[in-house]
């Protein structure tokens, strides 16, 4: 069984560890094989990948069998991203006491007009 992945051109990448190729003697049914190397990309850009290449015989073929691994979406190299927008921690600090007395007024307000079980209980027990 033999794996080649040759779909990243030398002008765009360099092979930092591992081969883009690999064989193995055989595979059991049942079993997962991996295989990895590193890239490091050389210059800035959009990259569309081919698949791999896989070629295997199956003990019961004379001929060999060939399939392809799944592609990999197009990556955007060294890509020029604007800042994602986190949390913004000063607001909290700005306006984090307005909001805990506003929500502290409501919290009392609830409690004050949501009536309790125990007086509902009571007040049905005047009724009989």
């Amino acid at each position: 069984m033999s794996l080649l992945d040759d779909s990243w051109p030398q002008d765009m990448f360099d092979i930092v560890s591992g081969n883009t190729s690999r064989s193995w003697e055989r595979l059991d049914a049942g079993g997962l094989l991996s295989h990895s190397f590193e890239l490091e990309a050389k210059k800035q850009g959009m990259f569309y990948g081919a698949p791999a290449v896989i070629t295997f015989r199956i003990p019961t073929k004379a001929a060999l069998q060939e399939a392809y691994s799944t592609p990999i979406l197009p990556l955007d190299v060294l890509a020029e991203r604007p800042p994602e927008k986190k949390f913004d921690w000063r607001l909290l600090a700005k306006y984090g006491s307005q909001i805990s007395v506003i929500s502290i007024v409501v919290l009392f307000i609830y409690l004050i007009l949501t009536p309790s079980k125990s007086s509902a209980a009571k007040a049905s027990k005047k009724k009989r």
